[in-house]
Formats: structure tokens, sequence, C-alpha cells
């Protein structure tokens, strides 16, 4: 087989093939023994009839006809992977010459991934949420936990926002009692909105002892209730007082108030931090993809919804949904349900490109060390050699993906050390705590562009290898 590559315009490609005439009597014989399998000639096993007994019968061309429908897609693929073109739609067939006789010539035009430039990308400035404790985050935890311990304490006054009332509820409609709101000794702070929007109005300026009765609609209801209302105790809440006896007693951890203060402070720190990581990488590729202007491609649309759509509908299914089901319960379409995902695959499809973009501007390339050194990460994954993994990917052609997707990451950790990290304010950010542990971890961190972007979700045996991109 010979092939060649030419360009042509819209991001498209044409592969042009020639199978030389020895070659495809091979792939003949190969149609005329399925043929073999399925027709019955007295005298002969089904699947034992010889070629020359079927050419006799039947002739050549209908054992060329099924060669030329089996074989062209298996030399289509052996260009794609000789020229590294990557495809984004099936291609265009068009047979040349040999539909009759001789050598088969074809062309295939092809669909490629395009390629685009984010211009500005080396300056890019990502803005996240400060992770560092502020001091009033650090008081309002100290104030919540005692505020657990604390007792309540009757009041001589009206109820105020934050008091607690003790109320005997009753609410009916049309006479019936309200389900979920008749009840006795009810210990309500007031403030908190749970009953009606006015309800706490109405609670706010009564005294132990009153008797209201109003009329008002229950929160997730329509229709209106009569309430009937009885204060019994008007309380407040009244915290034990900070000291280090008080946090050596109840706190066993913990000595003194200054101790626990900055283990407090420690932790909202933690959270602060980690939820910063959570977003730097969804900021950073959101960032990278304003800087560029470029058209998606439909394809890579289409393929990307239809990957978001699969992976749902195997997420309802481990939840024992069926898509029907879902559909039904949430008034749903097929077509509408597809569509919810554009948007998602749309950015998705973006962010693929820019990072590429990355990666070119960058001169970034993958080489037979780093796709090793992916098959032994994955081999820790799935719990296969490292052996097998590199197998399967060869076998099922999935080899030029993975290395897209390393040359991906490489450029996502170039972008993410050399961004420049600042804070609402304008400060700069201490990049390393932000970055830190995530190197070799892509699975992970390109989780944020790719939803199911899972290795472990692959058959590494052979089969199932739906390695998409994000």
């Amino acid at each position: 087989m010979k092939s060649s590559l030419e360009a042509l315009e819209g991001n498209k490609v044409k592969l042009s093939v020639t199978i030389d005439e020895t070659e495809f009597d091979r792939d003949i014989d190969q149609a005329f023994r399925r043929i073999a399998r399925e027709v019955r000639i007295p005298g002969f096993r089904a699947g034992k009839v010889p070629r020359r007994v079927l050419e006799a019968r039947i002739g050549v061309a209908p054992a060329r006809e099924q060669a030329l429908r089996d074989a062209i897609p298996e030399y289509l693929r052996k260009a794609v992977v000789e020229h590294e073109v990557d495809l984004i739609a099936t291609p265009e067939v068009e047979i040349t010459s040999g539909e009759e006789a001789g050598p088969v010539d074809f062309d295939a035009t092809c669909e490629v991934r395009p390629e685009v430039v984010v211009p500005g990308y080396e300056g890019l400035r990502v803005e996240l949420p400060n992770p560092a404790a502020t001091d009033d985050e650090v008081e309002a935890e100290l104030t919540a936990e005692l505020r657990r311990h604390g007792t309540l304490s009757d009041l001589d006054r009206p109820a105020e926002r934050g008091d607690f009332v003790t109320l005997d509820l009753a609410a009916t409609r049309d006479g019936e009692p309200v389900t979920g709101l008749n009840t006795e000794d009810w210990s309500y702070e007031v403030g908190q909105g749970w009953i009606a929007d006015d309800f706490d109005d109405r609670i706010v300026g009564a005294s132990a002892g009153a008797e209201l009765a109003f009329t008002t609609t229950p929160k997730g209801t329509s229709e209106e209730a009569d309430f009937t209302v009885t204060v019994q105790k008007v309380q407040e809440l009244v915290p034990p007082e900070l000291t280090d006896e008080w946090v050596s007693e109840n706190l066993g951890e913990f000595e003194t108030v200054a101790e626990w203060r900055e283990s407090v402070r420690e932790r909202i720190a933690a959270g602060k931090l980690e939820q910063a990581r959570n977003v730097l990488i969804g900021k950073t590729t959101e960032g990278l993809v304003a800087l560029g202007e470029f058209e998606v491609p439909e394809p890579l649309v289409r393929s990307e919804m239809q990957r978001r759509v699969e992976q749902t509908v195997r997420q309802l299914a481990a939840q024992g949904i069926n898509v029907e089901q879902f559909l039904g319960a949430t008034g749903q379409d097929p077509q509408a349900f597809v569509e919810n995902f554009r948007p998602q695959a749309e950015q998705a499809v973006k962010v693929d490109l820019a990072l590429r973009a990355v990666a070119t501007a960058q001169g970034i390339e993958i080489d037979d060390d780093d796709i090793e050194a992916e098959y032994q990460h994955l081999s820790l994954h799935i719990g296969q050699k490292p052996k097998q993994i590199r197998k399967a990917y060869e076998a099922n052609g999935l080899v030029p993906e993975l290395k897209a997707q390393i040359r991906k990451t490489k450029a996502l950790d170039w972008l993410l050390e050399n961004v420049e990290i600042v804070d609402e304010a304008g400060e700069p950010l201490d990049r390393e705590p932000l970055i830190a542990g995530r190197h070799h971890e892509h699975d992970e961190e390109l989780a944020a562009l790719d939803d199911d972007h899972d290795h472990e979700g692959h058959d590494h045996d052979g089969h199932d290898h739906d390695h998409a991109e994000s």
C-alpha cells in the first residue's frame, strides 16, 4: 500500500491510497472465504468451498465488491496512522480506480482538528479567593462553637431576632390540619425564616403568654393557611465565657484559647486553600479560552456531547435509573436532553484546542519515555501490567490520543507554573501551595476539563477504548 497526504482548505486533508493488485488479491481471497461460509454447494461442507469453484459459479465481481467494503476501512486506518491524521469526523471515501479490476486507488477527504493560536497566553492572570483565614472567619467559628455549648435563659421582654421562643403551633386549611405545621413545645430561633416569609415578623415583639392568630402562605405551598401560635417562653442563648479553663475542660485536645484559635485558623486556611486549588485549573483554562477567538468544529462538539450523554446514562444506570425514567421525570425529550450538554461540550472543545495551541507554541513534544511513564502510572490505577496496557493502546490505535493527552497535560503544567495568580484585591498569591502535590496526576487535574476522563473507565483488555479527550 502507498499513500500520500494533501492539505485542503477548511481544516481538511486528502489521503490518496493505492493498493497494488497482488496485495488486494489477498483481500479478494479473504472475501471468497467469507462468501464460502454463506453459500451451500453440493459436495462441499459449509465454508470449505474452494475459491476456484466459487469463481466458476458466481465470478470474481461479488468477492471484489465485498473486498472493497471490508478492506478499504482498514487501509484507510493504516494511512491515517502513517500520516498522523487527527480525524474528527468520518472521512468521505471515493474509489477512483480498481472497482472492477487492477490496482485499487481511493481518496479520503478527512476533516481534521484545527490548529488555533491563543495570543497573550504568556501573560495570563488568574484571580482566586485568598486562602488565608481572616480574623472575622476565625472569630465566627469560635462563636459558633461557644453557642453550641450555650444555655437558654428566660427573658422578661418581647422577642427579638436571635432569641429562642418556645411555641405551640397550629395551622389549618379549610378546617383541616396542615401536615407538619401542628406541634407543641417547639423551640425556634427567631430569624431562621423556616415557616413562612412573614412568620418571624409576626413573632418579633411577642412576649411569653401571647396568643397570635394570622393567615399566611407556608413555604413550599401556594395556598394560605390559618395559624394559631402561643408563645410559651422567650429566651436568649448565653454562651460560656471563653477562657483557657473552659477550653481545657471542653475541648480536650487544646489547653489554651490561643492554641484553639490557631488550630481553627489553620483549619479554615487549609479548607480555603483546597477550594482555591479546586478552582485554579478551571479559572486558568477559562482565562486561556477567553484570550482566543476561534470557532469550534461541529463534529467535535457533537462527539463531546455524545460522550457526556453516555457518561450520564452510565451514572443513572449505576443508580438503578434508566434514561427513559429520567426523561419522563424531568419532562425532557431526548433531543432536549442531548442539547443540554452543548454549552459544556463547546467549552471543553475550546479548552482542548487552546491547550494544544500552548503546547505547540511552547514546543512541547512527547517521547517514548513520557508514554512509558504514563503506562506505569495507569498500571497503578487499573491493576494491570504496563505491557498489557501498552498492547491494548497499540492494538486499538489509541497511542496518538494518549500522546495528545499527555501533551495537553504538559501544557497545563506550564500554564500553572507561569500564570500570574492574584487574590480579589490583586495581590499576588504564593503559587507553590496551590500547585503542590499535583504533578503527574492528570486524571484528576483534567477532570475539571473533562468530567469523565478516567482511564479506569476503559477496558484495557482490548475493548471499549473510547479514550475521549477534553
